[in-house]
């Protein structure tokens, strides 16, 4: 792992806080596509590239909002290598990688050295790079999904509205409470130094599944009947959590197989054709278990444990409840 510091690629540890903490930095880039172009950046299509890892879950969101609105035509993507060690990620070629027609980059480092050859900061998927004006226009997920969800409507996106105005209080609630027990949560479980720092982290983390699974026992989805923005930004953390993050991030008070209503929804949601698309499980343990050395000092990728994705489940009968 590592980071440039004015535009050089140096090795760098993960930040920790006090008392062990993890401390996740903001993304730099922070530009929008709008439909107008108003912003600087219009939604045309084959203007942007999007550069993910199959194993991020934070990219994963993206390459689910992509392909629900049907853009896969109009924004291309490259995928790096799941290994992500002394060079960070790379593009070294492998099943699933997809390299960078751009610039031709082995790293995604030099894509950031692109956009700015004096960029100080991590170098993270995904990335959203606009072609016309050959720079980033935004690396943060939360913000990349909300435009591909959008921006693109009046120019051939498939219809759906995953932030509808009636419930967008409600969506941000749940995003909030999620990001920072659940998709973040995991990682300051994981990253902890200290015992305490853990234990600060993952009994939060269950306390919002334990949420969670109480809430999808009413409900087909986490705002009743209409897939949204909340559901998309969860399920990557839910489809990780029994193969990763109950070992490797110690996250193992429970498992989701242990929760009726929560593994029923993520299979609900993931035999959906779009979505099973752009899931690869085997990116995805092959990433943590060989990358966090100072976590699996062995980098050994564990076999199991098995899990059936396509087991039936009975969420339908949910609609209409909430």
């Amino acid at each position: 792992m590592g980071m440039l510091i004015d535009g050089q690629w140096e090795d760098r540890p993960l930040v920790v806080a006090e008392r062990g903490k993890f401390v996740r930095r903001d993304s730099h880039y922070r530009n929008w596509i709008t439909a107008d172009g108003s912003s600087g950046f219009k939604a045309e299509p084959g203007r942007y590239h999007l550069y993910v890892a199959f194993a991020c879950p934070w990219a994963h969101r993206t390459l689910i909002m992509r392909a629900l609105k049907g853009l896969q035509d109009m924004i291309s993507i490259s995928v790096v290598h799941w290994l992500m060690r002394d060079n960070g990620w790379t593009f070294t070629p492998a099943p699933g990688v997809v390299p960078d027609p751009v610039g031709g980059a082995d790293y995604l480092y030099q894509v950031y050295q692109r956009a700015d050859a004096s960029y100080t900061g991590r170098v993270t998927v995904p990335v959203l790079w606009d072609l016309q004006t050959n720079t980033i226009v935004n690396n943060e997920s939360s913000e990349i999904i909300r435009m591909l969800g959008s921006a693109f409507d009046a120019v051939g996106a498939a219809p759906g509205d995953y932030y509808p105005a009636p419930l967008r209080a409600e969506i941000d609630a749940l995003n909030a409470r999620i990001y920072d027990t659940l998709n973040n949560g995991v990682y300051k479980s994981g990253f902890a130094r200290t015992q305490e720092a853990y234990e600060e982290a993952v009994y939060p983390l269950f306390d919002t599944l334990d949420f969670l699974e109480e809430r999808l026992s009413e409900s087909r989805y986490l705002c009743g009947d209409l897939l949204t923005e909340a559901d998309i930004r969860l399920l990557p953390t839910l489809l990780r959590f029994d193969s990763v993050y109950v070992t490797h991030f110690k996250c193992n008070i429970r498992r989701i197989v242990d929760y009726p209503n929560l593994w029923a929804y993520t299979r609900d949601l993931v035999q959906r054709p779009q979505i099973a698309a752009t899931f690869n499980l085997d990116h995805c343990k092959r990433h943590y278990f060989g990358s966090h050395l100072h976590i699996n000092p062995t980098g050994i990728v564990p076999v199991g444990p098995k899990l059936d994705f396509n087991a039936p489940q009975d969420r339908a009968r949910l609609s209409g409840k909430a």
